[in-house]
């Protein structure tokens, strides 16, 4: 029986996944195989020590303490791509509200409350202060070809826009997904000095947390677009707001506010809302709860942020699957083991990502209790596991 604690409410389409015998889940779980959330921060929480995956409905991952995860071997899954078409869709509308300051005269708009007959006089007399370019034949600047950024970029171009992209650490897959007509930047200045838009998709980290500052809006067109629906601190907020305020910067779309950007000229603060469909939380929900499954039930690791993934066909009844650090000589001691206990290794899968790894380990017999003993007495080991 497999124990999964809901975090937050999940799609039931997502749940439905696990609605079998031999799972039970609720907000009330305790001593859980697995947890299951969206965007409750998990910082404070004790980690009990039956727990074995945690699954993001989503593709941020800021609210799960990775580091302490990984010291307890517990693998975390995000759902990179469940959410791709909705926030797409969201910045594609943005390029246009960047531009046509739309936002600005449907607001000017709802001031002519009560004018009357008069309104359309109005209108027409005010609506030049609402002009802005088209994006046609514009060049758009594409900084992450993830998922998101990959769609982003083929939506734009499909626009019309001319399109280039940087990400030095692009997928294959990413990169058979892009449009032949996107092309390829060097370096994010060749993106700040050529583009009239920006748009940003790349993970908030210790290398891109205020990445866009006074010096990279220095390189940028003047009048350039920026758009951020990756995460707030990607953008320093002080350097966009004085950007704007000189008119280097035209407009900063964010879906990321806070009381520094509110209210302030030729800024457009979304509340978050690039995920906000129910297609979206749908498709997350699925995707984080079939990775459970597929670990929980198989020890197959797909779409970890932490542990690498590791896929291995079932050839025998019994799989091990053993959490340990990247050190020297685990596989050595591991077969060892194996051939001490008179244990014949039918199949084995062996990867690592950072200082963690992973192996899994397929055998036709049952390893007795004084086999898994001696395997998680090693040095490194996190967890091992049995599936039978």
């Amino acid at each position: 029986m497999y124990k999964i604690l809901t975090l937050n409410k999940i799609a039931a389409c997502g749940m439905e996944q696990l609605s079998r015998d031999d799972y039970v889940w609720g907000d009330d779980i305790q001593d859980a195989d697995a947890i299951i959330l969206r965007s409750f921060s998990m910082h404070d929480m004790a980690l009990p020590d039956s727990l074995k995956a945690v699954a993001r409905a989503g593709a941020g991952v800021n609210n799960i303490p990775i580091d302490k995860c990984s010291e307890k071997g517990i693998v975390v899954f995000n759902t990179p791509g469940a959410n791709a078409n909705a926030v797409k869709e969201l910045v594609i509308a943005s390029l246009l509200l960047s531009s046509r300051k739309i936002t600005d005269g449907v607001n000017w708009a709802q001031s002519l409350t009560g004018e009357g007959d008069n309104v359309p006089k109005a209108v027409e007399k005010g609506k030049s202060a609402f002009a802005g370019p088209e994006i046609l034949g514009k060049t758009l600047g594409v900084i992450g070809l993830g998922a998101i950024g990959v769609m982003v970029a083929n939506a734009a171009a499909a626009l019309g826009m001319e399109v280039i992209g940087f990400d030095p650490y692009i997928s294959v897959d990413a990169a058979w997904g892009l449009s032949r007509s996107v092309k390829k930047a060097a370096s994010t200045r060749e993106i700040f000095e050529n583009s009239d838009y920006i748009t940003l998709h790349v993970p908030l980290n210790g290398e891109t947390k205020g990445s866009i500052n006074a010096d990279a809006i220095a390189s940028m067109k003047d009048g350039v677009r920026l758009l951020n629906f990756s995460r707030g601190e990607l953008v320093d907020d002080a350097s966009v707001i004085a950007a704007t305020e000189s008119g280097k910067v035209a407009c900063y779309v964010t879906d990321f506010p806070n009381q520094a950007l509110l209210g302030r000229a030729g800024i457009i603060t979304i509340p978050h809302l690039g995920a906000s469909t129910p297609e979206s939380e749908d498709n997350c929900a699925v995707m984080a709860a079939q990775e459970l499954r597929e670990y929980l039930e198989n020890g197959n690791i797909i779409n970890s942020v932490n542990f690498p993934c590791c896929t291995l066909e079932r050839e025998a009844p019994i799989r091990l699957c053993i959490t340990h650090r990247n050190i020297p000589s685990m596989l050595q001691q591991f077969s060892a083991m194996f051939a001490e206990h008179n244990l014949n290794i039918d199949n084995m899968l062996n990867k690592s990502r950072g200082d963690c790894a992973y192996t899994i380990l397929d055998a036709s017999e049952i390893p007795g209790s004084a086999t898994l003993d001696t395997l998680k007495s090693i040095p490194g080991v996190l967890k091992v596991r049995v599936i039978s």
